[in-house]
């Protein structure tokens, strides 16, 4: 009885096959599942694992310390995060040339420089600093928010604590328009606006929406100030362990993950403004555009001198093919 239960557990382990060895890959992302970031590791899980027949599986994880996550990544203690460039630039500071106000005219410029030669090249930067540069995703164009008072003009930001990224170029623009910048980490965003250790704070509609900042801001300006890539990152040694034909199941995952990113993005801009309202936001959509560009002349000339300015006359500069 012994051998013939034996022999049959051995043809039903044969006709199953072998057990598939499966790899982890942990990602982490700043904001909820549902979200215009959620989606990103969303769509590299269900895309990698299906091409890769299941030898692969993709964990997400929130994590609202964006900085914490590339550092994470850098060290290898996690394998990849989708995050805003603000606290990247931090480690790669060829990235803050994206963080100038005003550069890009539109979204579908912001979205050509970087899929093009100017964006992969910036991309290839990350490898010197211990991290590898997978895709640019996107937060979409910063608006500013705050609880006391509408903003219409530069004058009406004086005086202002605003939050803002842990971001040089940022914080000397709203320095330069009088605001009090506040850097912080995104997690301490709503404790701090609640107890007004801040007035307000700049982010993309998806952000504003997805985060319900409308509970603790009274007021939204569109601003459209500086367009906010993100970008997904990932340890080298995880792009090295695969294979040349898992690494392009992984970019095709990616490429899902960007468009998944930007079509989410492009959905919430259009129905964030009609939905905050509805939440009791007063929102400011005509903006002087130009007002706020001459108050940061000043600001202007000091990046063509301590950034790339050939880069950035590139980017100003750049039309599709």
């Amino acid at each position: 009885m012994f051998r013939r239960s034996a022999l049959a557990a051995g043809i039903a382990a044969f006709l199953a096959g072998p057990a598939i060895a499966q790899t982890q890959i942990t990602i982490q992302h700043a904001l909820p599942a549902n979200s215009h970031t959620g989606v990103g590791p969303a769509a590299i899980k269900e895309v990698f694992e299906r091409l890769t027949n299941g030898r692969y599986r993709v964990v997400a994880q929130r994590n609202d310390n964006e900085r914490e996550m590339v550092e994470s990544v850098q060290i290898g203690t996690i394998d990849c995060t989708f995050t805003s460039t603000g606290p990247v630039g931090n480690f790669v500071p060829e990235v803050r040339i994206f963080d100038v106000p005003f550069l890009f005219r539109d979204t579908a410029h912001a979205r050509g420089v970087l899929d093009s030669e100017i964006g992969q090249q910036v991309l290839s930067r990350f490898s010197a600093r211990g991290l590898h540069g997978v895709i640019w995703t996107e937060n979409g164009f910063r608006h500013l928010t705050n609880s006391r008072r509408e903003v219409n003009l530069p004058a009406d930001l004086r005086g202002l604590k605003v939050r803002t990224m842990e971001n040089q170029v940022h914080m000397r623009a709203f320095t330069v328009l009088g605001a009090l910048p506040t850097p912080m980490a995104f997690s301490e965003l709503v404790p701090a606006l609640q107890q007004g250790t801040v007035d307000g704070q700049e982010n993309p509609i998806s952000v504003i929406v997805a985060n319900n900042l409308n509970q603790v801001q009274r007021y939204m300006t569109l601003t459209n100030h500086v367009y906010s890539p993100s970008v997904m990152i990932c340890n080298p040694a995880l792009m090295q362990r695969m294979t040349p034909a898992d690494r392009e199941h992984f970019m095709t995952a990616a490429r899902a993950a960007q468009r998944a990113n930007r079509d989410r993005v492009s959905q919430d801009d259009a129905n964030g403004v009609e939905l905050l309202r509805s939440r009791g936001m007063t929102v400011v959509t005509t903006v002087n555009t130009a007002a706020f560009q001459e108050a940061l002349a000043p600001a202007f000339a000091e990046w063509e001198r301590t950034l790339d300015a050939a880069l950035l006359r590139r980017i100003r500069d750049w039309r599709p093919n």
